[in-house]
């Protein structure tokens, strides 16, 4: 069984951003979603606003689920969708990088990591038809400390040892692809899917092609084929996102 898996960074609401504000982009973002159509999605950067927008537009066709990285469980969050025609859902689980992971809002003490907490949500899903189970994992690593994205993506490959079935782990890691933090899930038997992708982040293509990097990832232990950038071309100015949302196909 194919399934189509994609990682989306929406951006949080700023109003700094000007015409690219989140909700200008609405109806650009659900387009992308309806347009590409996956089955397994990872958003980064939804706030509460855009959890509540994915969960109101996307409910005939997915189930949302992931909550806030603050204490109560609110503000921005890595929430994750799946197609309710193709899976079911077996467990559901959300931890905090960091010493304490099961303390909402928790961070790594004594590390280079920023004031924001972050977190990673797991989703067993049974495959319809008989496919098997797969484990979609979805995180945001630190955008300031090396060592607290090293923490993180080791916590995340710890916490999946031993799964069985096809694991995949979508995310905006804040790494360039020669980050230890890379090299660690490719040591630990994860391929990179976008291997041959130069960059996702475009700023609201303000960057010149010199400036623009890589730093979204879909990894898995599964066949699969290369990932591709879902193209952003403005409307009136309006992108998508300052990211390039990325797709690939994974057989499970």
């Amino acid at each position: 069984m194919n399934i189509k898996v994609m990682t989306f960074n929406l951006r949080v609401p700023a109003e700094s951003d000007g015409v690219n504000y989140f909700p200008n982009r609405k109806e650009r973002i659900l387009s992308c979603i309806a347009k590409e159509d996956p089955d397994l999605i990872g958003f980064q950067e939804a706030s509460d606003e855009g959890r509540a927008l994915l969960r109101d537009a996307l409910s005939d066709r997915y189930v949302l689920l992931g909550c806030g990285r603050q204490k109560g469980y609110r503000g921005e969050s890595t929430p994750i969708a799946y197609r309710k025609d193709l899976f079911e859902l077996v467990n559901l689980s959300t931890r905090f990088l960091s010493d304490t992971p099961t303390v909402p809002g928790s961070r790594y003490a004594n590390s280079d990591q920023s004031v924001c907490p972050r977190l990673f949500v797991h989703a067993e899903l049974s495959a319809e038809g008989g496919a098997g189970t797969v484990h979609f994992i979805n995180t945001h690593l630190d955008h300031k400390g090396r060592e607290s994205r090293f923490l993180g993506m080791k916590q995340i490959l710890d916490y999946a040892e031993g799964m069985e079935g096809p694991v995949i782990l979508t995310g905006d890691m804040n790494a360039r692809p020669d980050e230890a933090c890379i090299s660690l899930a490719k040591e630990r038997g994860l391929s990179d899917t976008t291997e041959e992708i130069l960059h996702t982040f475009h700023g609201f293509g303000k960057f010149t092609e010199e400036e623009k990097y890589k730093i979204d990832y879909i990894f898995t232990n599964a066949p699969f084929e290369k990932a591709r950038r879902v193209d952003d071309e403005p409307v009136d100015g309006v992108y998508i996102s300052d990211h390039h949302t990325v797709v690939a196909t994974v057989e499970i």
